[in-house]
Order: C-alpha cells, then sequence, then structure tokens
C-alpha cells in the first residue's frame, strides 16, 4: 500500500511540475507581449529603449558612475559610454566629476529627464489603466495581489 501511495506522489508530484511549467511559459509569455506593447507607449520616440532604461535606473538608483550603469544595464562599458553621450547631447543626463577619484565621472539626470520620465510614467499607467478597465472586479483584485509578487520577481 505505501508502494502505491509513494508511486501517486511522484505522478502526483509529476503533474504539478507540468502545471508549473506551463504557468511559467504562460507567465514569461504574458509578461513579454505586455511588456512590448507598454514599450510603445514613450513619450519621446527618439530616445531607444536602452536610453529610456538608463534614465529609469538613474531615476531609482540616483546618479552613478558609467561603470555602475553598464554594471547595473547588463552592458559593456564602452557602449554605456556611448549611452551617456547622447543622452547628454540630449540635455537629459551631466557628467560630474567624481568626488573621490578624478579619473571617472558621476551622471545624473537633469530637470529634463525627470519629467520626461513622469510624463512617460503618466502616459503608460493610463494606457495601463484603460486595459484593466476590461476587466472585472475578481481579475482586478486577483491582479492588484499579483503586483507585489511580479515586483518581486523583477528585482531577483
Amino acid at each position: 500500500m505505501s508502494d502505491q501511495s509513494s508511486g501517486d506522489d511522484v505522478t502526483g508530484a509529476r503533474a504539478d511540475a507540468d502545471i508549473d511549467q506551463a504557468a511559467v511559459n504562460a507567465l514569461r509569455s504574458a509578461v513579454m507581449r505586455l511588456g512590448r506593447r507598454l514599450k510603445h507607449q514613450r513619450v519621446d520616440e527618439s530616445l531607444s529603449p536602452t536610453e529610456m532604461s538608463v534614465l529609469g535606473t538613474l531615476a531609482r538608483c540616483g546618479s552613478a558612475t558609467p561603470g555602475e550603469l553598464a554594471r547595473k544595464e547588463h552592458v559593456q562599458p564602452p557602449s554605456m559610454t556611448r549611452i551617456v553621450a547622447l543622452l547628454e547631447a540630449k540635455g537629459l543626463v551631466r557628467l560630474e566629476p567624481h568626488p573621490d577619484d578624478r579619473r571617472q565621472k558621476v551622471v545624473s539626470q537633469t530637470e529634463q529627464a525627470e519629467a520626461m520620465l513622469e510624463e512617460s510614467r503618466r502616459k503608460r499607467n493610463a494606457w495601463l489603466a484603460s486595459l484593466a478597465e476590461g476587466l472585472d472586479e475578481d481579475e482586478w483584485a486577483r491582479l492588484r495581489a499579483a503586483a507585489p509578487v511580479l515586483e518581486k520577481l523583477a528585482h531577483l
């Protein structure tokens, strides 16, 4: 009888693993599609997604060296140097001497970048809120409950 029980556990565990894999696949697919659609809700079409991401990182984390930004954005330092130069030319970041190491620069966002990011967030939030109007109350409640979990996944 215990052999039968352990066989059921293996089958149950396998079924759970299949369900988990299906859930992971569905989550990945939905997050990717939603992310692509959100990217199209940009305020400034002249900025690349990477440039927007760098500005977002500066907004969240504060000033940083180009090397720190490269690590946070998972790009090579020479690529970040080019991105920072483009953002500086557009008036969205400023470079200042590093307080402890004069060989380095510190990148900070400008007020223009802050305003643009705020407008971008407002536009994306409005777009997402309009989509959410298509959800029933139970779906909306589940989505609100899932938001902290998705936030945690984004930062793991």
